[in-house]
């Protein structure tokens, strides 16, 4: 019995295999996950955890126990070197070989790494990615402790925040000319900006890192501004990329990404993919989603067709954001909008960002405002669009 093998011990792959379980597939259900400990959320790693505020057991979705109990054969720190198409099997780290009926990829993201000739290789130098990394670096979070963070994203961001909370000194550099440049528009950048700030954050737009310095450990950085800060550990948050090389390597279509139809299979109708990893069609293009909505969503859609659904599966883009008190939550993509409408929230400190191609509304931005994203996500998922100019009326009752 060969059954379903799974790469990757993530939101997606725990997903897979418990969707098939809860789903009543009998059939045999192998798991690997390349860390050493079961699989476990990742958004509280750059948040709650590094904080302090949650235990390491509290980040796992199931006790250890839970696998053995669903048949669910876990196999821990354990690496796939290969992929035998041909074969239909899987070729481990420690020798093993594994013969599959389907595979399902679900082998997430790597953080990009500073390179080794502008210091990224020096000690105290940090990616905010796996349990392991944050292990890493907590103790490094001393109050008065002097910390870089390099990158304006969302969870270079959430590590800022950390920090300042945490009683840190925090210096952010981004490259482009603002924060969230990649991802939002400038009135969510100057809302969020105001927030770090008047937490004591230093942000230098516009601003890149020309090296680190240090002898065998990190202990200052020259910008692109001629400035030279001296710092106690640096943080590097400038992107991911998807793991597709053992996908590649296996002669698998590659797209941004492990390419799959709207079932979640790829190029090779035995393999699936889901999650970080996988590029999947999207309104007449290909996108890839970095958010565990999609990671779960995704993942129980290719459950169901593994089982035999041969269901579409559509996403529906959703995103949220901690720092500090603040709760930022983002619903659709805003790929290709002409206009922002600001609509001030009914508390202090909240607003919410409509985004617009045209008549049709994309996304939204909420920043302490759950009740604007809660209907902008139901309006966006029901392929609805308010008129703009009522959207921002005063006298709107969104709900209605």
């Amino acid at each position: 019995m060969t059954g379903i093998v799974i790469v990757g011990g993530g939101q997606a792959g725990f997903s897979v295999a418990s969707g098939l379980r809860s789903r009543g597939y009998d059939g045999p259900v192998t798991l690997l996950a390349e860390e050493d400990v079961p699989p476990y959320q990742r958004p509280p790693l750059s948040k709650a955890y590094l904080l302090g505020d949650m235990a390491a057991e509290r980040l796992f979705f199931r006790p250890e126990a839970y696998y053995a109990e669903h048949a669910i054969d876990l196999h821990l720190g354990t690496r796939v070197t290969m992929i035998d198409r041909a074969a239909k099997s899987v070729s481990l780290g420690d020798g093993q070989v594994l013969d599959y009926e389907h595979l399902v990829l679900c082998t997430g993201s790597d953080p990009l790494r500073l390179p080794a000739r502008i210091g990224g290789d020096l000690g105290g130098v940090h990616t905010v990615r796996a349990l392991r990394d944050v292990d890493g670096m907590r103790g490094a979070f001393r109050q008065g402790a002097r910390v870089l963070v390099i990158g304006g994203g969302y969870i270079g961001l959430e590590a800022a925040a950390v920090a300042a909370k945490l009683g840190l000194s925090v210096t952010v550099v981004e490259m482009a000319e603002r924060i969230l440049q990649r991802v939002a528009a400038p009135e969510t950048s100057e809302a969020v900006r105001a927030i770090h700030q008047a937490h004591g954050v230093d942000l230098r737009e516009g601003t890149g890192l020309v090296r680190l310095t240090g002898e065998g450990t990190v202990s200052g950085a020259e910008l692109s501004d001629g400035s030279i800060l001296e710092i106690d550990f640096a943080i590097v948050g400038v992107g991911i990329v998807p793991g597709s090389a053992l996908a590649e390597t296996a002669g698998l279509t590659i797209d941004n990404g492990v390419a799959v139809d709207d079932r979640g299979r790829t190029s090779d109708p035995a393999i699936w993919a889901a999650g970080d990893c996988a590029s999947l069609p999207y309104k007449g293009t290909r996108i890839r989603l970095e958010s565990v909505q999609n990671a779960i969503d995704q993942a129980d859609a290719v459950a169901a067709n593994l089982m035999g659904a041969d269901k579409a599966y559509v996403p529906m883009p959703w995103f949220w954001s901690d720092q500090y008190d603040t709760k930022m939550q983002i619903a659709g993509l805003n790929t290709g909008y002409d206009q922002v409408l600001v609509r001030p929230g009914d508390k202090p400190g909240s607003v919410s960002h409509w985004y617009y191609a045209g008549a049709t509304l994309l996304a939204v931005d909420a920043i302490n405002a759950p009740r604007d994203y809660m209907v902008g996500k139901r309006l966006i998922e029901a392929g609805k669009s308010p008129a703009p100019g009522v959207i921002c009326a005063p006298e709107t009752v969104l709900k209605d």
